[in-house]
C-alpha cells in the first residue's frame, strides 16, 4: 500500500483563512497585507529615530560638555552628578544599537511578509531571515541586558541591576524564532518535493 503524497497548492492563501468569514491569513488584501503595512510603517520610524539618534551621537561629540549634568532625586532631595562625554556618547550609542538592531529585525519581517502576501509562506528565503531575526534579537537583548548592568553599577542609585530572570522571556523569544525557522525550512523541503512529483 503506498503512502499518500504531501501536496501544497501554488497559492497557498486562497486556501488558509482566519476565524472570521471571508478573512484571509495570506494573499493579497489579507491579514498579511495589513500587518506588511505596518511593518512598513514601523520600519520607516524606526530608521527615522535611528538617523536621528545617530545625529545627536555626532552633536554629542563635538559640543562642549561642562555645565551638562544628571539630576538624581530623591526624598531627601536631589544630587547633580556630573555627565562625561565618555558616559553620554555610550548611551547615545546603546540607543542607536537598540533603534537599529530593530530596525534589521523589522527589515527581515518585511521580506517574510512580502511572501506571505504573495501567497508563498514556504519561500526557501524565509529559513534564513528568520534565523538572522533570531540572531539580531539575540545580541540586542542581551545587549540591552549588558548595557543597563553597566548603568546600574557608573551611576548608583539610577536604576537596579538587571537579574537573570529579566533574560528569560527574551530567551525563550529567541527559541522560538529558531523553532520557527526549522518549521519553515521543513514546509519548503516539502513544497520542493511536491513541485518534484508534479
Amino acid at each position: 500500500m503506498r503512502a499518500p503524497s504531501f501536496r501544497l497548492p501554488p497559492r497557498l492563501g486562497s486556501r488558509l483563512r482566519i476565524g472570521l468569514p471571508g478573512l484571509r491569513a495570506l494573499g493579497p488584501g489579507s491579514v498579511s497585507s495589513l500587518l506588511k503595512t505596518a511593518l512598513d510603517i514601523s520600519y520607516g520610524l524606526l530608521i527615522f529615530l535611528t538617523l536621528l539618534t545617530c545625529l545627536a551621537f555626532a552633536v554629542v561629540a563635538v559640543i562642549p560638555m561642562d555645565q551638562v549634568g544628571l539630576t538624581v532625586t530623591s526624598d531627601s532631595g536631589g544630587t547633580r552628578i556630573p555627565l562625561p562625554r565618555a558616559h553620554a556618547l555610550f548611551g547615545i550609542g546603546a540607543f542607536i544599537g537598540y533603534f537599529g538592531g530593530f530596525a534589521l529585525i523589522l527589515r527581515h519581517l518585511r521580506r517574510i511578509f512580502r511572501t506571505l502576501t504573495l501567497g508563498d509562506p514556504f519561500h526557501p528565503d524565509n529559513v534564513s531571515r528568520l534565523k538572522q531575526v533570531g540572531y539580531i534579537l539575540a545580541i540586542v537583548t542581551g545587549g540591552v541586558w549588558l548595557g543597563q548592568s553597566l548603568v546600574s553599577r557608573l551611576v548608583r542609585g539610577v536604576m537596579d541591576p538587571p537579574s537573570l530572570f529579566n533574560l528569560v522571556t527574551p530567551a525563550f523569544s529567541v527559541l522560538v524564532v529558531f523553532v520557527l525557522a526549522e518549521v519553515f525550512r521543513e514546509g519548503a523541503r516539502l513544497r520542493r518535493e511536491s513541485e518534484l512529483t508534479i
